[in-house]
């Protein structure tokens, strides 16, 4: 297997082991029911009412794990399983998505930082690719270059989540431990789903960084 083959290899199947490990933690710790009995939205909101966010308004949302923070519109989104879910997965998801908005309220530098360049990086991951392939078919090198740098603004963003989500599932244990929601033995499943989540991002920023030194070397190959 050469470099470029082992590279694909690498640069599809990380992401997607990741994804499979959050799933079946996700799915272990949805059968376990935690031992305080509450849903994921009453641990939100214990969270919030502590935390002096008692105006922020939580919201059942569609999917699965689609469970997010919305810094533009001061909501927090919980997914079905998790809104209503009293499994220690649910707990663990919900309070992690309040460790968002505690940043947000607290002017978390990483937060407000991945929030004003969200924008850019949406519409340069959506053309980065076509710039490069444009730039292969005519053979405008310095149009190629461009697409990657834009590949690689995406990369950079990756790398700024990565504080933002692990700090997410510090301040997440923090408030669970506080407001004592959980017990030693729901603890262990907690830190689990919060470390398997934060896989993920690992995954993607590694995932990432390879494909960008994939489009460098091709490039400079060309």
């Amino acid at each position: 297997m050469n470099l470029d083959l082992l590279l694909v290899f690498i640069i599809i199947s990380l992401p997607l082991l990741a994804t499979i490990y959050v799933r079946v933690t996700y799915n272990k710790n949805k059968q376990k029911e935690s031992s305080n009995g509450l849903t994921g939205y009453d641990v939100a909101r214990q969270i919030l009412d502590k935390n002096g966010l008692n105006d922020l308004i939580i919201v059942e949302t569609k999917g699965t794990l689609s469970d997010h923070y919305d810094p533009s519109r001061k909501v927090v989104r919980l997914s079905r399983e998790v809104y209503h879910g009293t499994s220690i997965a649910s707990n663990a998801v919900a309070a992690h998505e309040i460790g968002h908005a505690i940043q947000d309220k607290e002017g978390y530098f990483f937060l407000k930082f991945r929030s004003a360049i969200f924008p850019i990086v949406f519409i340069l991951s959506n053309i980065s690719y076509y710039i490069i392939m444009l730039g292969f078919i005519f053979e405008l090198i310095n149009l190629v270059w461009i697409g990657i740098a834009a590949v690689g603004f995406g990369v950079f963003f990756q790398i700024i989540t990565l504080p933002v989500e692990i700090n997410a599932s510090n301040r997440a244990k923090k408030e669970l431990d506080a407001l004592g929601i959980i017990n030693n033995e729901d603890k262990s499943g907690v830190i689990n789903m919060l470390n398997a989540a934060a896989l993920t991002y690992v995954a993607g920023v590694i995932a990432g960084l390879l494909q960008l030194f994939r489009l460098i070397q091709m490039t400079k190959d060309n």
